[in-house]
């Protein structure tokens, strides 16, 4: 895989690796203000992936043929330096996925399935995406476990005092976002994991709004499972990364079966194989594996710390922007937030927001955004939700702010 020169941060280069940000949508620049949903891709992934199916396309592992080497060795550099970006300790630890969906859902049936017995309780919070409920429901449903919610305060952080009340000798799993992806809230997860394991239970912690914007030192927060999705992190849809601890990924039994997860195979009994393959059934997405490897590459090349820099000074733009604007209203003031607003303008339904704004080619969210729990917890339907990524800029926010007396005066 092709290298890319270290640069310091010019937001006119980064906007110009970026060749969807070009486009005109309803013959107004794009404004692309929906990053929690999905990322832009730089040009260095795009040629990654076309290159490889151009020149290196061939299935992984066991092929004695150049391309089937070719592929197998960026397959694995690429594991590598998923490793290094979370500081893994080992690239066994590594799991291949689809996203932090299969991530979840792989965890919720192997280790939950193994491990998990009728009575037991698992903690969620009231913020978490579907996609870190449904898959304990159905596990608890199935196994007769009981979920405990932590609770949150009118700002939309933790209540941590309730949280260490629902911890007791029934607590067997934890299961928290580490960034909300409705309302932007950085959670502690380093105290909850702590506390957690004072009683030796494991942690999982969502990271699919978190990687993006932070470094994440998986050794240091000492979490025993973190999942990553590809497609928020500038890389392609389809891949997606479950970190997890070796000792208890040796523990838990495959997630599917098929091919490459096998030792041995007979009518009578199959042995299956070591990590992270025993986890990786079937022929996965190699493209998608070189596309977020060279994401990973891409992210380096700029320096995460300068990422997260630049864009914490445009969040608190942003937020100071909108926080004046007459009629608009932020939903949730955790004192740590990054990225994500949320946002009412008056009765103005948020579906009709996002569509007024899109005829002025700014692209938003509008929706329960799959966090619905959340929603009725603040008495809500809906909102508005712009997400910020590093190649926006404060020129953009100042075009959104502008539209929305339009949108009062069209609502009018």
């Amino acid at each position: 895989m092709d290298k890319i020169l270290q640069k310091s941060f010019d937001i006119n280069q980064i906007r110009n690796d970026f060749p969807i940000l070009s486009k005109s949508v309803n013959n107004k620049p794009l404004i692309y203000f929906d990053n929690a949903a999905t990322t832009q891709k730089p040009k260095h992934v795009i040629d990654a992936v076309s290159r490889f199916y151009e020149s290196e396309n061939s299935n992984v592992h066991r092929g004695v043929h150049d391309l089937s080497q070719k592929a197998t060795a960026i397959f694995e550099e690429s594991r590598e330096k998923i490793r290094a970006f979370l500081n893994a300790k080992e690239s066994s630890e590594i799991i291949y996925v689809r996203g932090t969906t299969e991530a979840i859902n792989l965890v919720a049936r192997s280790y939950g399935g193994q491990f998990l017995n009728e009575g037991d309780e698992i903690i969620l919070s009231a913020m978490e995406h579907h996609s870190n409920i449904v898959p304990w429901q159905q596990i608890a449903e199935e196994k007769r476990l009981i979920l405990r919610i932590i609770p949150i305060n009118d700002e939309g952080e933790l209540l941590l005092d309730e949280f260490e009340k629902l911890i007791s000798i029934r607590t067997k799993l934890i299961s928290i976002v580490h960034v909300s992806n409705s309302l932007g809230t950085v959670n502690p997860v380093k105290h909850i994991i702590d506390k957690a394991h004072e009683c030796e239970i494991p942690v999982l912690i969502d990271g699919a709004q978190s990687t993006p914007h932070m470094a994440v030192d998986v050794q240091a927060l000492d979490c025993d499972f973190y999942t990553v999705s590809g497609h928020k992190l500038f890389g392609p849809t389809g891949i997606g990364i479950l970190y997890g601890k070796k000792q208890l990924l040796e523990k838990m039994p495959p997630y599917q079966g098929g091919g490459d997860m096998i030792r041995s195979v007979t009518f009578e009994k199959t042995t299956y194989n070591v990590l992270p393959n025993k986890f990786e059934a079937g022929t996965p997405n190699i493209a998608g594996v070189v596309g977020l490897g060279a994401a990973i590459d891409y992210i380096n090349s700029i320096g995460l710390n300068l990422i997260t820099e630049y864009e914490q000074d445009l969040f608190k733009y942003a937020s100071e922007v909108l926080g004046n604007l007459e009629g608009l209203k932020i939903i949730g003031k955790a004192a740590n937030k990054t990225a994500v607003i949320s946002f009412l303008c008056g009765d103005i339904h948020p579906h009709d927001i996002g569509t007024i704004l899109d005829h002025d080619g700014i692209a938003i969210r509008a929706g329960h955004h799959c966090t619905q729990p959340l929603m009725q917890r603040l008495g809500l339907t809906a909102t508005a939700r712009i997400s910020l990524a590093f190649y926006n800029t404060k020129n953009e926010i100042d075009s959104f702010a502008e539209t929305i007396p339009k949108l009062f005066k069209i609502f009018s």
